[in-house]
């Protein structure tokens, strides 16, 4: 059987930290920036896309709870084909409905109804304040998922903002650097071509 021999570990250093002759303090500051920035990336990204997921959610509960369902009856046949669609459609048509409220005071209005549904029919619709009628609120796994989108859409784009304004500090201090090395060197260069240095 024959032996392996020991294999060493190397430590990694991070030499923008590491003690190092050559390190400048624009090394520590530039890796600070970047540090700075991943974890900004990171944290705040999460943390957008949860507000944001929350704000939404909280949105749909506030429409919610200034909505209400009523009971109503198509007061005219319904149109028995709906109009060209233009893509956004669910094939359903406007109909004129009719509703009476607790206090005994009645209310019409335009709904949308399936195509050919007869006077008379019964439906539920949703009324605002206003007993005007608007569209259904989104409710249950609907809301939860448009939540949970929105805030997927926002973590990335919040994340990537954070990203470019690190990016361009971090280009910024990579131009200056290149500028005092630049004058530095118009300085020193020269001395290079002789021997004595002078």
């Amino acid at each position: 059987m024959t032996r392996t021999p020991p294999t060493t570990v190397t430590p990694v250093r991070l030499w923008r930290w590491h003690r190092n002759p050559l390190r400048r303090h624009s090394d520590v500051v530039e890796a600070w920036i970047v540090l700075a920035t991943w974890v900004l990336v990171l944290v705040g990204g999460a943390l957008a896309g949860i507000l944001a997921a929350q704000s939404s959610d909280a949105a749909f509960t506030a429409r919610r709870a200034q909505l209400h369902s009523v009971a109503a009856v198509l007061t005219d046949d319904a149109a028995r084909t709906p109009p060209s669609s233009t893509g956004y459609d669910d094939g359903r048509v406007w109909a004129a409905v009719r509703w009476t409220d607790p206090d005994g005071s009645v209310h019409t209005d335009r709904a949308k109804v399936f195509p050919g549904a007869p006077a008379g029919s019964r439906l539920t619709v949703w009324a605002n304040r206003s007993d005007h009628v608007v569209p259904a609120p989104v409710t249950g796994s609907a809301a939860d998922a448009q939540a949970a989108l929105t805030g997927a859409i926002v973590a990335p784009s919040a994340a990537a903002a954070v990203w470019a304004a690190g990016w361009v500090v971090r280009n910024r201090l990579i131009r200056r650097r290149m500028a005092e090395w630049d004058e530095e060197w118009k300085r020193i260069g020269p001395r290079w071509g002789t021997p004595s240095g002078a």
